[in-house]
C-alpha cells in the first residue's frame, strides 16, 4: 500500500460520506476517522500483522521512517506458543487425580505429550513441537478450548 493508495481511499471516503474506514491488506492494517467537530480525518498507525513491519501512513508523508529499535536491559526471550489444534476439553493429566505432563518450569523435548484434549469421545495427545521450558499454562483442566486457542508458552532453546 503506498501514498496513492490511501488518498484514494481518502477520495472514496469524501465521495460517500463515510466518517470511518479500515483495511488490511499485504499484511498492513490502515484505519482511517473522520474527526466529526473539524471534519479532519485522522490516520491511525498500521499494526504489524504476520510478522511484518510496522508501518504509519499521514496524508502529508510520502514515507514513514523506520520504528526506532526498542532499547531493553534484559536479553530476547524466544517463546513459542502452542495453540490448540481441534476444539475440545482441555485436560492437562492422563485421568483424573494423576500427575499432570508438565507444569511450569519442566523442560520439555520435541515429540514430548503436554496435555490431552478430549473432542467427541477421543482422547488426542497434544505433543510439543519444540525443546525448551515451560513458562506459562494458558488454559485449566477441565475447560473447553477452541481452534487455534493458546495451551502453553515454551521458552525454546
Amino acid at each position: 500500500m503506498n501514498l496513492d493508495d490511501v488518498r484514494d481511499i481518502l477520495a472514496l471516503m469524501r465521495e460517500n460520506g463515510l466518517s470511518e474506514f479500515e483495511i488490511e491488506k499485504e499484511g498492513l492494517r490502515l484505519r482511517l476517522r473522520k474527526d466529526s467537530a473539524t471534519g479532519a480525518t485522522a490516520v491511525a498507525p498500521a499494526i504489524v500483522v504476520a510478522g511484518v513491519p510496522a508501518v504509519s501512513l499521514t496524508p502529508h508523508a510520502a514515507a514513514a521512517p523506520p520504528p526506532a529499535p526498542v532499547e531493553s536491559g534484559a536479553a530476547e526471550v524466544e517463546l513459542a506458543v502452542v495453540k490448540s489444534p481441534i476444539v475440545g476439553t482441555f485436560y492437562r493429566s492422563p485421568e483424573p487425580g494423576a500427575s499432570s505432563f508438565v507444569e511450569i518450569g519442566t523442560t520439555v523435548k520435541k515429540g514430548q505429550v503436554l496435555c490431552i484434549i478430549e473432542a467427541m469421545k477421543l482422547m488426542n495427545e497434544i505433543d510439543s513441537e519444540f525443546d525448551g521450558e515451560i513458562v506459562n499454562i494458558y488454559v485449566e483442566s477441565g475447560h473447553p478450548v477452541q481452534y487455534g486457542e493458546r495451551l502453553f508458552a515454551i521458552r525454546t532453546a
